[in-house]
């Protein structure tokens, strides 16, 4: 079977243009999966895997499109400008350019997808935005400890200068908007099997987001792209 090819598309909000990344039929039997990425250095160990993930999708033939949210991906904003309200909202605009999709989202894009009109939500590990916070401060205190620097996670609150989180440079707004942001209900809520957090689907696979680089789980690709394409087909039906 030929590798399916992915396209470069845009979508317009308020803050300017955004690319999204397109696998898939351009008009199948089955509606189009919009994919809210994981947030900041999860972000990264997810790409490569979500990408896989679209790949699996498109040879059963379910069309997928991936968005760059404002500072996140290749967006040309500025992180330490970005605050979860301009998430929602560029999350919702790229939802509203593809019609109504199934929207699929990964840990902390679980936190964004509240504005979107969508056929459906399928939530994959979601998280509350306090542990993506506490996360990212212990990422930064370990290595302060390593480079003998002074930093006081109890001062990282607003008003003040952006902070920088491990390798993020984040306004204390949105630190603090992340940290009061949790995930709403979905229709499906689906986890990896060393995830003991409640969800209603358990899949063979590890959490990826934990590991030190980047890495592929066949296995878990295979159980997530099958899930999403019976949810899918379920609610076409």
């Amino acid at each position: 079977m030929a590798e399916p090819a992915p396209r470069i598309d845009y979508y317009h909000w308020a803050g300017g243009r955004e690319a999204l990344l397109r696998l898939g039929p351009e008009r199948g039997m089955l509606g189009t999966v919009l994919i809210a990425p994981a947030l900041f250095e999860e972000a990264n160990r997810l790409r490569g895997w979500t990408i896989a993930l679209m790949r699996e999708l498109a040879h059963r033939g379910v069309a997928s499109v991936l968005p760059d949210l404002p500072g996140q991906g290749e967006s040309v904003w500025k992180t330490e400008h970005c605050a979860v309200a301009k998430w929602r909202t560029a999350l919702a605009t790229a939802a509203a350019s593809l019609g109504k999709p199934h929207l699929f989202a990964i840990r902390g894009g679980t936190l964004l997808d509240g504005e979107c009109l969508t056929a459906g939500r399928y939530h994959f590990a979601p998280v509350p935005g306090g542990d993506l916070i506490r996360d990212l401060v212990r990422i930064r205190q370990l290595s302060a400890e390593e480079n003998d620097e002074a930093f006081n996670p109890e001062a990282i609150r607003p008003p003040g200068p952006p902070v920088e989180l491990a390798g993020n440079i984040l306004s204390r707004w949105l630190i603090d908007d992340l940290k009061a942001a949790m995930p709403r209900t979905a229709d499906r809520v689906a986890r990896p099997g060393t995830d003991a957090r409640a969800a209603q689907m358990r899949l063979t696979g590890t959490a990826l987001w934990r590991r030190a680089r980047p890495e592929e789980d066949r296995d878990l690709i295979g159980a997530v792209a099958t899930d999403i394409t019976r949810w899918v087909e379920q609610c076409e039906g």
